[in-house]
């Protein structure tokens, strides 16, 4: 290896190194390396001293048999293997005597035959001379405690990999609970920091309306959009708040936050506003939920460039309210249709990628609904479903 491989390589390591990731997952299979390696290591040891041990049972056996002294030595070495299983069989395949057998095999000769074939496969055989001409053999297979050795590894490896899931488990609900809070803190700050000039706003409002030579339609307007900021800075206030469900007709509200964004949007864009012409009662934060429905809108008139079709429908099939908001917008590729509720996710050049997000959570928190790509694919646009279980 030349000095211009030996520094490639060094910066490589280094590399690697500096990546945290890699430093972890390397440490990891390392471990599990070392408990795979020390695993081998105790079984062949094991392996080996039973062997050494059957080898001693043999010639315990074989002496016994030829010997017609007392034979107490061999006697106590042949009782003493009270874990090995053990088979002997004569020159004609027939079945003499078994020891340490498993439970269920022992006084059943077919499953003893088919437990003999089973160890004879692993080649731990052993010849034992009785007479002149005549053989006995000596079949043996792995101890309980061999056995377990041989598991050992793979249940160490099944607890290391549990644990593991439950430390990632409670590791990402503790960053998740940090990211709540500061979404939390930030949201309740925000609304503080809009009372103070809201309060103002809605004092000159009052005032402009006493003076005779002002447009009073431009008043209106005007505290329409004050009332429009109050409006939200009450939502910022109530996120991370605990929140109280009243019931509410969903169909007013939804077409309520429809209407507003209508008269606020591109006339390019024709909305077509499909609702049941009765009531809908669930129950429901109406402040929350007008939010969710105007970002769901918002976005579809975003993903459209100001032209395009929106529908907006909802679906009652008495066990759950569903509401469609269907655009013909670039749509969404598969692959992002769970990604874009993650914080941060956004594909705008301007934005914190935060509206999916608290809609999510607005829905499946605090309502105990869905929120879901219901259908999309790129240039054919895309319909986003809220469900409501009743």
């Amino acid at each position: 290896m030349n000095n211009n491989n030996v520094k490639l390589l060094c910066m490589s390591m280094i590399q690697l190194l500096k990546d945290k990731q890699s430093i972890f997952s390397i440490a990891g299979i390392l471990l599990i390396l070392l408990i795979i390696w020390n695993g081998l290591v105790f079984y062949d040891l094991i392996k080996k001293d039973e062997q050494q041990r059957m080898e001693i049972f043999t010639e315990a056996y074989q002496s016994l048999n030829k010997s017609e002294n007392d034979m107490g030595l061999e006697l106590e070495i042949i009782k003493n293997n009270n874990n090995i299983p053990i088979i002997i069989t004569n020159d004609k395949d027939s079945i003499l005597n078994a020891q340490n057998l498993p439970k269920g095999v022992r006084n059943d000769n077919k499953k003893m035959r088919s437990y003999l074939e089973d160890i004879r496969s692993e080649s731990n055989k052993l010849s034992v001379n009785v007479d002149e001409g005549r053989d006995q053999y000596i079949y043996y297979g792995e101890s309980s405690i061999l056995t377990k050795i041989k598991w050992y590894p793979l249940i160490l490896l099944v607890i290391i990999l549990l644990f593991s899931a439950l430390a990632y488990y409670f590791y990402s609900t503790s960053k998740s609970s940090e990211q709540n809070k500061l979404w939390a803190g930030m949201a309740k700050e925000t609304a503080h920091q809009i009372g103070t000039p809201l309060s103002s706003l809605m004092g000159w409002v009052e005032l402009l309306k006493t003076e005779e030579d002002v447009n009073q339609d431009y008043v209106e307007e005007i505290k329409k959009d004050v009332d429009r900021l109050q409006t939200i800075s009450q939502r910022f206030s109530k996120v991370g708040s605990r929140i109280e469900l009243k019931k509410t007709d969903v169909v007013k509200v939804t077409t309520e936050a429809v209407e507003y964004l209508k008269n606020r949007s591109s006339s390019l864009i024709k909305f077509e506003v499909n609702m049941p012409e009765r009531e809908i009662l669930i129950p429901l934060n109406a402040t929350l939920y007008s939010w969710t429905i105007e970002n769901l809108t918002k976005n579809a008139t975003d993903a459209m460039s100001g032209k395009g079709k929106l529908k907006v429908g909802i679906n009652d099939d008495h066990k759950c309210v569903k509401v469609f908001i269907t655009d013909t917008g670039k749509g969404i590729a598969q692959d992002l249709h769970k990604k874009i509720f993650e914080p941060g996710y956004t594909e705008k050049k301007r934005g914190w990628g935060l509206g999916l997000s608290l809609a999510k959570r607005i829905i499946k928190d605090y309502h105990k609904g869905s929120i879901q790509v219901h259908k999309s694919s790129p240039g054919k646009g895309t319909t986003m479903m809220i469900k409501f279980k009743k």
